[in-house]
């Protein structure tokens, strides 16, 4: 199925007919800089001090999650569970024990193709920091230093150990356990809210008549919208080339995801975006999906249950359309939106 793109330009669509506030209440945005990415927080309040503290109140949230997942700070936990030497264990805050424990779930249920633990293989191919090629002796030894099956978790004691020298990266996860933070802490009080956070969205809304128009973009352009949403709940994730992937030192483009079963960067023509009440469902599938491929993702998706949407480039004669794309959904998610 063929779908049109959308002539407005953001992934994120505020059109004040559909988000429109009541006469009572006005709409407050603020956009900072947060868990290496740009976030966008759009809250609805009786008045714009109410607003403002609410806004606050939410990048608080997000701070201390940064605080305890961030690899760029020395004192992070996960940072403190990088350095830990190896087989001894290292008491973990409870909010961070469950989280691994959740993460551990989906790193079995997707049969390891989510793996956090894939920090040697980001730094073997240097995706953070412009790409390179890596030598095979290299890639050998980042594979032989990656996997989370090199993690031991203790729920009772909650702790962890590392069993070898692997590194924990949040990337496949941060953003949507920060999230589901933000909607936990905001449970309750009045008013809507958006976030969009680096192209993940959540949202919550006061009834069904006031969704948030959220469009889902062109696979390989960010800012070009293929297919309009409206939410009321949950959030949707999307996982796929775009400008995220980098230019190597062999000036090759590399994708921006690791395949845990290769070792090597996903590149693919196509984007995966899934939507789930749980942000951090939504995080970690998107990316899960992804590395599986479009057929295995899909199969994988409808056998489980998961509302997610495939957006791929046409081919013609072998060559990669930019403009046209193909759309294929599951059921789950051709019920909730189409």
């Amino acid at each position: 199925m063929n779908m049109k793109v959308f002539a407005a330009g953001m992934l994120l669509c505020l059109a004040a007919t559909a988000c429109q506030t009541d006469s009572v209440s006005i709409r407050v945005e603020r956009t900072v800089f947060l868990m290496g990415t740009v976030a966008t927080f759009v809250v609805e309040a009786l008045d714009r001090e109410t607003g403002l503290n609410r806004l606050d109140r939410m990048v608080r949230v997000i701070e201390e999650t940064e605080a305890e997942l961030s690899t760029w700070q020395n004192d992070s936990v996960l940072s403190a569970l990088n350095r830990q030497p190896v087989k001894t264990w290292l008491p973990l805050p409870s909010s961070v024990c469950v989280l691994l424990e959740q993460v551990a779930t989906w790193h079995r249920r997707t049969n390891g193709r989510f793996d956090p633990a894939v920090g040697r293989l980001i730094e073997a191919w240097a995706l953070r920091a412009g790409g390179r090629h890596p030598s095979n002796d290299t890639l050998v030894t980042a594979k032989a230093r990656s996997g989370f099956r090199h993690v031991s978790l203790d729920a009772v004691r909650c702790s962890a150990s590392r069993l070898t020298d692997v590194t924990l990266d949040a990337g496949g996860f941060g953003k949507g356990a920060a999230l589901d933070r933000v909607r936990h802490a905001e449970r309750g009080r009045p008013g809507g809210w958006l976030i969009d956070f680096g192209g993940q969205i959540a949202v919550s809304s006061t009834s069904p008549d006031r969704a948030w128009p959220v469009a889902v973009a062109h696979p390989e352009r960010r800012d070009v919208p293929v297919v309009e949403l409206h939410l009321t709940e949950g959030s949707l994730a999307t996982t796929g080339g775009s400008e995220r992937d980098v230019v190597s030192d062999e000036n090759d483009q590399l994708g921006h995801i690791v395949d845990p079963q290769t070792g090597m960067p996903v590149s693919r023509s196509s984007s995966v975006t899934v939507w789930h009440r749980d942000a951090l469902v939504a995080d970690i599938l998107s990316t899960a999906l992804y590395v599986m491929g479009i057929n295995e993702g899909r199969d994988w998706a409808e056998e489980n249950g998961i509302a997610a949407c495939f957006l791929i480039l046409s081919e013609r004669d072998g060559v990669t359309s930019g403009t046209e794309v193909n759309f294929v959904a599951t059921t789950s998610f051709r019920q909730r939106f189409l």
